[in-house]
């Protein structure tokens, strides 16, 4: 599949695009994925036992309470690596060269961060460091599969993706794998609702807004729903609007995207105070610096 051509041959039917994050944002899955599949297989593949419980805290602190929610696993698996060597508990506790330059050195040179990439950079060069991170995401993907079924959309997804598919093209903006992300929307019947599902094979968030919208729609016309500042960097580098689930305020979040910021957005007077509203509103809600550097 070339999912760059996907992209930039997704036709335009309406004059509004909306890009909706997906875990954490549409779904309450976040905690359950982090806490149940990718936190016990960060311990157990990198043989952090003996400091699980700040592997643990390390880990929640990177991916669900901070401003580096929703990044990439690759790179959050970097970022929590680093935290926790820094961590003077791992230090008393004998756990040391927690960091993997094989890693940072894909990570700064693969813009697609999933597995099918990685893979490819493992069968090129055998490292031993990359075979690692890979092992440990198909683990991760083996967890999510068997742990995460059951978990709905937040209620007032479903009223919103009603009343925004008539007037807009609306994708799926996600760092999930494809295959988890087909298999969600599809067990809650809301698949058919967009016009594409953009995973990590499909590239950085960013990219998926410039191929499939950017070039396509007036940038007052393009809206971002996420819950994470990824989602917003993705907005920002596309000069586009931004509307956040806000953490801990989910449900509060899509009744207020219903009410008003659906009404905006299609009046074209989203851009301006509202805006700057909302974006001081999210970026108050997650700290930049965990419990312990204090």
């Amino acid at each position: 599949m070339d999912y760059l051509q996907q992209m930039r041959e997704l036709s335009r039917e309406h004059d509004y695009f909306i890009g909706l994050d997906s875990d954490g944002c549409v779904f309450d899955s976040m905690e359950i994925k982090h806490k149940e599949c990718f936190c016990p297989a960060f311990i157990k593949d990198f043989k952090l036992q003996p400091v699980s419980k700040y592997a643990r805290e390390v880990w929640e602190f990177v991916n669900l309470y901070s401003k580096s929610r929703g990044l990439n696993r690759f790179l959050a698996l970097q970022e929590s690596l680093r935290w926790l060597e820094e961590r003077p508990e791992s230090q008393a506790r004998g756990i040391h060269a927690l960091n993997r330059p094989s890693l940072d050195q894909w990570l700064r040179e693969e813009s697609r961060l999933g597995n099918p990439a990685l893979r490819e950079k493992v069968n090129a060069t055998e490292d031993s460091q990359l075979r690692e991170a890979l092992a440990w995401s198909e683990e991760v993907n083996q967890r999510v599969a068997e742990m995460v079924v059951g978990i709905p959309p937040f209620p007032g997804v479903r009223e919103v993706l009603e009343e925004g598919r008539d007037k807009a093209d609306v994708i799926v903006v996600s760092q999930t794998p494809l295959e988890a992300l087909e298999r969600e929307w599809r067990e809650h019947g809301i698949d058919q609702e967009i016009n594409l599902i953009c995973g990590q094979e499909h590239g950085t968030k960013t990219e998926h807004l410039k191929y499939c919208a950017a070039d396509k729609y007036d940038a007052d016309k393009i809206l971002m729903v996420g819950d994470a500042p990824g989602d917003l960097k993705a907005a920002r580098e596309n000069q586009v609007l931004f509307f956040p689930i806000v953490c801990g305020r989910e449900e509060e979040s899509w009744h207020r995207l219903y009410e008003e910021g659906l009404k905006r957005f299609f009046s074209d007077t989203f851009r301006g105070k509202f805006q700057d509203e909302l974006l001081h509103e999210f970026e108050e809600a997650l700290p930049e610096n965990p419990p312990w550097a204090h």
